[in-house]
C-alpha cells in the first residue's frame, strides 16, 4: 500500500515537475502596433500592454516587449529591431499592411512564429504569417448597410471611408452588398483617415454641398465623433441617424441610453490583439495548433444587447 502511495506521489510530482518546467521555458513574443493616435488604437495599446502582464504573470519564462509606432516606416523599423533583441514570435497590427509585407517576411523566414493582425495586405497567406486574427471587415461593412437596407431602404447616404488600405475595400464592398437590391442612394464617399477631425471636416463638406441627407455611414466610432459635432453645429435635423462602428463605450452607451442619432454600433473590437497575443503564447505553452485565420464576429449593438458590450473602464 506504502510502495502504490509513494508511486502515485512520484507520478504527481513528475507531472508538476513538467508542468513548472514548460511554464518556465523561456520564450520572447515582440508586439509591433501603431502608436495611440485615435480611440481605436488607443485601445489597442491599453489592451496589448494589459494582456502582456497578464501573459508574464501566467508564465515565468516569457518576455513580452510592446513597441508602438506612428507609420509604417517607423514600423518596419521597430519589427527589426524586435528581431535583433531574439524574438521567437512576432505579433503584428500594421499601420499600412503592404509597405511592411518584406518586414514581415523577413521575420518568418528566419524560422519564426508570426501572428498577423486586423489588416492584411494584398497577399495574406502562410508565406506571409502562421497566424490571422481579426475583425470581420467585409461584415462590419454588410452589417452597416443591411442596417440601413432594413430601416431606411430610400435613403440618401454619405459616406466617410477610413484610409486607402485593403480592410477599408473590404468594408466598403460589404456595405455595397448589405444594401444590394435597395433603393439607397450614395451621394458621396470621401476618406476620413479614421480620424474625429477629418471627419469633421468631410461631413462640414457632405452638409454644405447636400441640402438633405438621411443616413450617414463611417466606418469608425472615432470619426461619428467628429461627424455628430459637424450635425450638431450646423443644427441640421434632415439626418436620421449615423451607423459607425468598433464598439467604443462612448458609442455603445449612447445606443444604451437610446440617443436618436446612435441607434446602433457594429462591433470591431481593438481588444483583439490580446485575442492575438494570448493565441500565441498558446503555440509555446499550451501546444495547441492555432495556425490559420480567426475572425471576430461584426456583431450589430442595439439598445437590447448594448449592456453586453460596455466596459467603462475600458478607454476606448
Amino acid at each position: 500500500m506504502r510502495k502504490r502511495l509513494l508511486a502515485g506521489v512520484a507520478v504527481v510530482l513528475a507531472a508538476l515537475a513538467g508542468t513548472v518546467h514548460a511554464e518556465d521555458k523561456k520564450v520572447t513574443i515582440g508586439v509591433s502596433i501603431p502608436a495611440a493616435d485615435h480611440g481605436w488604437t488607443s485601445g489597442v495599446v491599453f489592451h496589448a500592454e494589459r494582456v502582456a502582464k497578464l501573459l508574464m504573470a501566467e508564465h515565468p519564462g516569457l518576455n513580452v516587449i510592446v513597441k508602438t509606432s506612428p507609420d509604417a516606416a517607423s514600423q518596419a523599423n521597430a519589427v527589426q529591431d524586435l528581431e535583433t533583441q531574439g524574438i521567437d514570435a512576432l505579433v503584428i497590427l500594421p499601420s499600412d499592411p503592404d509597405p511592411l509585407v518584406n518586414a514581415i517576411k523577413e521575420v518568418k523566414d528566419k524560422g519564426k512564429f508570426v501572428t498577423l493582425v486586423d489588416r492584411a495586405p494584398s497577399n495574406n497567406d502562410d508565406s506571409v504569417r502562421d497566424l490571422y486574427v481579426a475583425g470581420n471587415n467585409p461584415a462590419l461593412g454588410q452589417t452597416a448597410g443591411e442596417y440601413i437596407k432594413k430601416n431606411d431602404p430610400d435613403a440618401q447616404v454619405v459616406i466617410i471611408r477610413g484610409l486607402p488600405i485593403p480592410i477599408d475595400q473590404q468594408r466598403q464592398d460589404g456595405f455595397d452588398k448589405g444594401i444590394a437590391g435597395s433603393n439607397v442612394k450614395i451621394l458621396d464617399r470621401q476618406y476620413g483617415n479614421w480620424n474625429r477631425d477629418d471627419a469633421f471636416k468631410v461631413m462640414q463638406d457632405y452638409l454644405t454641398k447636400f441640402p438633405k441627407i438621411d443616413v450617414v455611414w463611417c466606418q469608425d466610432d472615432d470619426m461619428a465623433v467628429g461627424v455628430l459635432q459637424a450635425i450638431d453645429q450646423a443644427k441640421r435635423t434632415d439626418i436620421k441617424y449615423v451607423v459607425a462602428g468598433a464598439g467604443s463605450k462612448d458609442m455603445i452607451k449612447k445606443v444604451m441610453d437610446g440617443d436618436k442619432l446612435i441607434p446602433v454600433d457594429v462591433l470591431y473590437p481593438p481588444a483583439m490583439v490580446g485575442t492575438a497575443m494570448e493565441l500565441t503564447a498558446a503555440n509555446f505553452y499550451d501546444q495547441v495548433p492555432v495556425r490559420g485565420n480567426y475572425i471576430l464576429d461584426a456583431t450589430l449593438v442595439t439598445k437590447d444587447n448594448a449592456k453586453d458590450f460596455y466596459f467603462a473602464d475600458s478607454p476606448f
